[in-house]
């Protein structure tokens, strides 16, 4: 009997482990069908029973994996199979705020459509619309407004879209556009960083005019 069981523990033992490395193999395969943007491999792997949660060394998803690299097609598929558009990594990255914040406005548009957290926040506890001014996307600044992220929501620095926009940007015409997006859409152009800067008094300091004049029309002071 002591014979019996201990050769179904062995072998109870072997199972679990190759289903373990299989696994393993599986996430590792997804993983880099995900960077790599190769879709058919990416729908087999599901079929087969990859888990299209797994996380790789960084606490990234597959889904987080295809839009570090703007898979579009890739990010679809795994949308479109589940993946959860809002999980983060070990950085607070998620693939919504990380399309968000780099512009890739496919990406962006599908997790909105599929369960974005328009709430959620990043590491420095900014919403996307934040590095999204500060980079000048515009069309992605555009449609996270109209998705309806909070304009005036103050990150762990002290800083709002608007004035990361004025502080982080170039003054350029996609900042302009953007600060115009932001006051239109209701940013309350008085509130100051953490040291009582206004963001027209720091477009002011860094001479940019177009930015001034937008502010200034408003009653910015």
């Amino acid at each position: 009997m002591l014979k019996l069981l201990l050769s179904a523990s062995f072998f109870l033992a072997a199972v679990c482990t190759s289903f373990l490395a299989f696994g393993d193999t599986m996430d590792l395969r997804l993983h880099k069908a995900a960077a790599t943007g190769d879709v058919a491999a990416i729908r087999q792997l599901l079929r087969d029973g990859a888990p299209i949660e797994a996380r790789d060394a960084v606490g990234a998803t597959a889904l987080l994996v295809a839009t570090h690299g703007n898979k579009v097609e890739a990010a679809r598929a795994l949308i479109e199979a589940g993946a959860d558009v809002n999980a983060k990594d070990d950085i607070q990255d998620s693939p919504y705020l990380y399309a968000g914040a780099r512009g890739y406005l496919d990406i962006l548009k599908m997790t909105l459509a599929h369960g974005a957290d328009l709430k959620s926040i990043n590491r420095y506890g900014g919403t996307a619309l934040i590095p999204a001014s500060e980079r000048g996307h515009v069309e992605t600044v555009d449609t996270l407004i109209k998705a309806g992220v909070d304009v005036d929501h103050v990150n762990r620095l002290g800083w709002t879209a608007l004035i990361e926009a004025v502080i982080l940007g170039d003054g350029g015409p996609r900042h302009v556009q953007i600060v115009k997006l932001l006051i239109d859409a209701g940013a309350n152009v008085n509130l100051a960083d953490n040291d009582g800067v206004t963001p027209l008094r720091h477009a002011r300091s860094r001479g940019y005019a177009g930015i001034v004049t937008l502010l200034a029309a408003v009653g910015a002071t």
